[in-house]
């Protein structure tokens, strides 16, 4: 598939979301994220305004499912939502329930394997219940717990090659990327690249960071959409 660019909206306001989502689709993302500081801050009223804003985007709705899956994919389908991310660590019926309601409501299901104790086989486990692509995901808090305590801060990249040879589906690698790592997400046969937090994002205060980031994002699109088609269905 064609490298995608898609920006996480981690932000707590549906003002500053949409604002931050109009000027990210002056710089050429593709897919928009209602992420998961917007969803609990503001509901399903942040997916719908994202929708009513942005009538043809692709909108990805981060609720990290754990239970009460169905439910939850068909008020986010219903909300204008095209994609939803349900957790490798939910029980297997939770995610085959929201792959069904993803079969029911035309939407595609991102299985994310954040704190799998192996990770490889936590994006196969996805695979295999039914998910139409993989996130990779190194956490928030364990990203930062670690660095904090003086150790290396593990890297989505750091098995993004092995995550990518065990799935068919298309993989996206999340978690505190550079804007160089972002960009060669791709290489690592990864077409989906998220722009979040530290890139677009104050991690910190959840809001837009501050500095040139339309230049920066443009920069990033452009890069990221020079690279030919990835291929995907490398498991054997």
């Amino acid at each position: 598939m064609k490298p995608i660019v898609q920006i996480s909206l981690d932000i707590i306001t549906i003002d500053e979301a949409l604002a931050t989502a109009t000027m990210a689709m002056r710089a050429g993302v593709d897919w928009l994220e209602a992420g998961t500081p917007l969803i609990i801050a503001e509901g399903m009223n942040g997916v719908r305004a994202l929708r009513r804003e942005f009538p043809g985007v692709p909108i990805v709705a981060d609720l990290k499912t754990m239970d009460g899956g169905y439910l939850e994919a068909q008020m986010m389908a219903k909300a204008g939502a095209t994609h939803v991310v349900v957790m490798a660590r939910a029980h297997e019926e939770t995610i085959r329930c929201v792959v069904k309601a993803g079969q029911d409501y035309h939407v595609q299901v991102m299985g994310d394997n954040l704190a799998c104790p192996d990770m490889v086989a936590g994006a196969r486990r996805l695979e295999d219940l039914g998910c139409d692509f993989v996130i990779h995901h190194i956490g928030y808090d364990e990203r930062r717990g670690i660095a904090a305590r003086g150790q290396r801060m593990p890297s989505p990249l750091d098995q993004l090659r092995e995550v990518v040879q065990a799935v068919r589906v298309p993989v996206q690698a999340v978690g505190g990327l550079t804007i160089e790592q972002a960009i060669r997400a791709p290489e690592y046969g990864a077409p989906l690249v998220v722009l979040g937090a530290p890139l677009t994002i104050d991690a910190d205060a959840f809001k837009t960071a501050s500095g040139g980031v339309e230049e920066s994002l443009r920069m990033i699109c452009q890069k990221v959409h020079s690279y030919s088609d990835i291929a995907t269905g490398v498991r054997s």
